[in-house]
């Protein structure tokens, strides 16, 4: 039976997501991150990437490069809740599911062609299935091996898609550039040209200890990839450990009510991922960055497991409270971990009844009307005008 690993790919998803939600935005330049001059891109449309702007990239330049461009805020609820959406609709098509970040996934195909029909079939009903799913596009890369399937869903961006057939893995790697192999960064792809091998073909060109005694440990593996030789599979993704929600400031502060604020609002956050998922957490931490880029965390362990917003919320002010704030603050973050997943019956087997907190009504009352309303349906009044504030 022949080996199939699938790569889905979101088409520049934040920002995607953004005109999805905002059809003023849309077939515009537009880039997600902070709005100020100290923020850096995290995405940009594909209106946008024609001016040359690029994830990562300063908002400083993106600007220079693209006058008319769209700075909006990251909404990274909203993205997780359609990333949720388009990993639940991969698993329709096959249990063994991983996800390799927010906006992407490898899917293990092998043995579909028996319920969906040719892999070309089966890629083109995933791509369909997303956007009926989310309303957006994803391109679609398929391959024997799993790194040759990443590569290939690059290769007809955007909506595209691109299927690596066994007999076509040679010529395709011949011509193919060492910077596309996952692993090789810019630094090492410079020493490789420096070393006469700009493409696979010219790794093929020296045997296997060559490479080895050349780049070192990595050697053997580069001269693996060059030939299609990928022993990597695709493992379901693990369960989460923790789950944080953070905020930079455009302006550093030591203002303790905005700062609890925002603890506020995080925690809002961070608990309603956590009902989401079915967790409970007995560690809060508190995360603060320094205007001068010194970084401290400090955690508390409760006495029981809990998704409880509030209660995530006064332990992380109290952890507040205990800090010397003379320096000004840059970022501020909370994170619960140590879970557990949210109990069925209990047993003689399962934790005492004590070591779980009940699940608030209020915050099941919440979620159930932003659900059905939307994220903005339900606000708390010491949050209206939080958003107001410059943060990224």
């Amino acid at each position: 039976m022949q080996t199939w690993i699938l790569h889905i790919d979101m088409d520049a998803f934040f920002a995607s997501v953004e005109q999805l939600d905002h059809p003023e935005y849309r077939g515009k330049p537009l880039a997600v991150g902070g709005t100020s001059d100290r923020s850096v891109v995290s995405a940009a449309s594909y209106e946008a990437r024609k001016w040359g702007v690029r994830s990562a990239m300063s908002v400083v330049k993106a600007r220079k490069l693209c006058p008319d461009l769209l700075l909006v805020s990251g909404r990274m609820g909203r993205y997780k809740e359609i990333s949720n959406q388009v990993m639940a609709a991969l698993h329709e098509f096959s249990p063994t599911v991983e996800q390799a970040s927010v906006d992407e996934a490898y899917l293990d195909g092998t043995g579909l062609e028996r319920l969906f029909g040719p892999i070309d079939q089966v890629a083109r009903q995933i791509k369909t299935r997303v956007r009926e799913v989310t309303g957006l596009t994803c391109s679609v890369g398929a391959a024997p091996v799993r790194f040759l399937a990443k590569i290939a869903s690059d290769v007809n961006k955007p909506d595209g898609m691109f299927i690596l057939r066994p007999e076509d893995v040679a010529g395709f790697l011949r011509t193919l550039p060492v910077g596309r192999i996952p692993g090789v960064g810019a630094k090492l792809a410079e020493t490789l040209r420096h070393m006469g091998a700009r493409t696979c073909g010219d790794i093929l060109g020296r045997p296997r200890s060559y490479w080895e005694q050349r780049v070192g440990k990595y050697g053997g593996a580069l001269h693996d990839r060059a030939g299609g030789i990928d022993p990597s599979t695709v493992t379901p993704t693990s369960e989460a450990k923790s789950c944080s929600a953070e905020n930079t400031f455009h302006e550093d502060t030591t203002d303790r009510e905005v700062l609890n604020r925002w603890l506020l609002a995080q925690s809002e956050r961070v608990g309603s991922d956590l009902r989401g998922h079915g967790y409970k957490g007995r560690t809060v931490t508190l995360k603060v960055k320094f205007a001068d880029f010194t970084q401290i965390t400090r955690s508390r362990s409760l006495d029981a497991r809990t998704d409880n917003t509030a209660l995530i919320c006064e332990t992380a002010r109290d952890l507040l409270g205990q800090l010397d704030l003379r320096r000004a603050v840059r970022l501020i973050g909370v994170g619960v971990s140590n879970f557990s997943p949210r109990p069925r019956q209990l047993t003689l087997f399962d934790d005492a009844p004590g070591e779980i907190e009940a699940t608030s009504g209020l915050d099941l009352a919440v979620d159930a009307v932003r659900r059905k309303f939307g994220p903005r349906a339900v606000t708390r009044v010491d949050l209206l005008d939080l958003k107001k504030k410059n943060t990224s």
